[in-house]
C-alpha cells in the first residue's frame, strides 16, 4: 500500500495545534506506508482567505519538517473542475436545480419544525425549469439523495458507521451565485488528486455520508475515512484561543522546538504501544499505525509539553542549541566566549522546558543581578545573614585554587564547623550571585562565572541588603 493523503488548510489564521496534530497525523500515516503527503489550500471563501495566513501555514509547515510531496494545490484555482462535476451530476439526473426562495423555505420550516429540505423541485419537469430561468429567478443546485436505504462506512477509528438516507435531505452542492459548497469541492479535489486516505478531525464525521453520496453520483471510488478525536483544553471544552497558545506560530516565538512539539502531538490521541514517550519524528513514523489512534478525545497538557520539551533540550547537543539560541536572540552570551556559553547551556539546559526559557533563566551568567523578589528576599536574608555571608566572602576571597569540587569542600566545612545548616548559608550566597534561589549547582555556576565576579556580587549584596 502506498497511499496518498492530504492535509487540507483553510487561510483564514495561522496554523493552530488542532490543525498541526491532523497534520502530522497524515504525514505519519503516508511516510509509515512510504506513500505521498500532499497540501491542499481550501481558500475558496475569498473574503476570509488571506495570502498571509497561507504563508503562516507554510512557514509552520516547514518549521515543523512537515514537506509535502508534490506542488500546492489551490482550490480558488480549480473552479472549472468544480462545474465539470456538476454539469455531469445534473445531465445524469443526479442533481436538480431548486428554485424555492428562503422566505418559502423558511415557512416551510416554521410550519414543520424540520430543517430537512422537502425536495420540492426534486420531480419538476423541465418545463417548470425552463420558465424560472428564463424569468431569472435564483437557483441553488442540489444532490438527488436516495429517498430509502442508507450509506455506511468503515471508519479506521470509530469503526462501523451507518445514516439512514432519512436523515438526510438533497442537500445543495452549489450556492445560487454558481459557487460550489464543501462537500462538493472535497470530493472533486481528493478524486482528483488521487487521495486512497482521508485522515481529518471527527468534526467532519457528519459530512462524510454527503460526500459518499457524491462520490456515487459520480461513480468514482470512494476513499478509506479516519476521523481523528477533537483535542479539548484542560476544562475538557475544545481547544481555542482562551485556552492560551493554540498557535504553532506561537509556540515556536516560545522557544519551543519543532521536534519536541511534534513528539507531543503524536501523543495526542495516539499511543505507541510502549512506555517510550520521547522520541524522534523517525521513530515515530517506524512506530505509527492508525489502529492504535484512540476514539476518546484527547487533553492538551502544558505541563505534558513542557517535560517532553525539557527532555528533547536535555538530550540535545549544546553546539545545537547555541545554534538555535542564536536564531531566537542574535546577541545571547556575544560578551563571553562560545567555550563559555556552551558551558552555560550544559548547566541549563536539564532545568529548561524551552530555548526561551533558557535565555530567561541565564541572564545571570554575563552580567550581575540587579533586582531581586522583594518575598524571597525577605525568606533567604535574616538578621544574622550579612555577618554569614561576609565570613563566607572573606573565605572565598582568600581561596588561591578555585573549582566547583574545592569550593563545595571548603564551604562545607564553614558550614559544619559554624553548625550552619546549608539553606541558612548557601541560599543567601545563591541570592547574592544569582539573584535567585533555584537554579543548577551553585558551585559549578561559582566555577564557570570565575572568583572576581562572585566576589564582586556577595559584596555588593553585603552592602544592599
Amino acid at each position: 500500500m502506498n497511499p496518498r493523503v492530504r492535509f487540507s488548510p483553510s487561510p483564514t489564521g495561522q496554523l493552530h495545534i488542532g490543525g498541526a496534530r491532523t497534520a502530522l497525523f497524515n504525514y505519519l500515516f503516508s511516510k509509515h506506508h512510504q506513500g505521498k503527503f500532499l497540501v491542499r489550500i481550501e481558500d475558496t471563501d475569498l473574503e476570509r482567505s488571506k495570502k498571509e495566513f497561507t504563508d503562516q501555514i507554510c512557514e509552520s509547515l516547514n518549521w515543523l519538517g512537515l514537506e509535502w510531496d508534490e506542488e500546492l494545490v489551490y482550490q480558488s484555482q480549480r473552479i472549472k473542475l468544480y462545474h465539470e462535476a456538476i454539469s455531469v451530476l445534473l445531465k445524469s439526473g443526479n442533481a436538480y436545480q431548486c428554485f424555492a426562495s428562503k422566505e418559502e423555505l423558511n415557512k416551510i420550516r416554521e410550519d414543520t419544525g424540520s430543517y430537512l429540505y422537502p425536495g420540492l423541485w426534486r420531480n419538476k419537469d423541465q418545463k417548470n425549469v425552463a420558465l424560472e430561468i428564463q424569468k431569472g429567478t435564483p437557483f441553488t443546485i442540489r444532490l438527488k439523495t436516495p429517498e430509502t436505504g442508507e450509506t455506511s462506512f468503515d471508519d479506521l477509528i470509530y469503526g462501523s458507521i451507518t445514516v439512514s438516507h432519512s436523515e438526510i435531505d438533497d442537500f445543495i452542492i452549489a450556492r445560487s451565485d454558481g459557487s460550489p459548497v464543501y462537500n462538493l469541492t472535497n470530493v472533486v479535489d481528493d478524486y482528483d488528486m488521487s487521495i486512497s486516505h482521508i485522515i481529518r478531525g471527527e468534526d467532519h464525521i457528519a459530512n462524510t455520508p454527503k460526500q459518499i453520496l457524491i462520490y456515487k453520483a459520480l461513480c468514482w471510488t470512494v476513499p478509506i475515512f479516519a476521523h481523528l478525536p477533537m483535542i479539548l483544553g484542560q476544562d475538557k471544552k475544545r481547544l481555542s484561543k482562551r485556552h492560551g497558545a493554540t498557535g504553532v506560530q506561537t509556540y515556536r516565538d516560545e522557544g519551543y522546538q519543532s521536534e519536541a512539539l511534534l513528539n507531543y502531538l503524536s501523543l495526542l490521541g495516539w499511543n505507541p504501544g510502549t512506555e517510550e514517550e520521547i522520541m524522534s519524528l523517525s521513530k515515530i513514523i517506524d512506530q505509527f499505525d492508525l489502529l492504535k489512534v484512540h476514539k476518546k478525545s484527547a487533553v492538551f497538557d502544558d505541563k505534558k509539553l513542557n517535560w517532553i520539551s525539557g527532555q528533547h533540550l536535555g538530550m540535545q547537543a549544546n553546539e545545537d542549541i547555541l545554534i538555535r539560541i542564536r536564531l531566537i536572540k542574535p546577541n545571547w552570551g556575544k560578551t563571553e566566549s562560545n567555550d563559555f556559553c556552551l558551558s552555560v547551556i550544559n548547566l541549563m539546559k536539564g532545568r529548561s522546558k524551552s530555548l526561551l526559557d533558557l535565555i530567561e533563566n541565564s541572564v545571570y551568567y554575563f552580567q550581575d543581578p540587579t533586582e531581586f523578589n522583594e518575598k524571597v528576599l525577605r525568606k533567604t536574608w535574616k538578621d544574622d545573614t550579612s555577618n554569614i555571608v561576609e565570613s563566607v566572602h572573606s573565605i572565598l576571597d582568600s581561596m588561591e585554587i578555585w573549582n566547583a569540587e574545592l569550593l563545595e569542600d571548603t564551604l562545607k566545612d564553614f558550614m559544619e564547623s559554624n553548625e550552619l545548616g546549608f539553606g541558612k548559608v548557601m541560599k543567601p550566597v545563591r541570592l547574592a550571585i544569582c539573584g535567585r534561589v533555584n537554579g543548577p549547582s551553585l558551585f559549578l555556576i561559582m566555577e564557570l562565572i570565575g572568583q572576581s565576579t562572585c566576589i564582586r556580587r556577595i559584596n555588593k549584596a553585603i552592602g544592599t541588603f
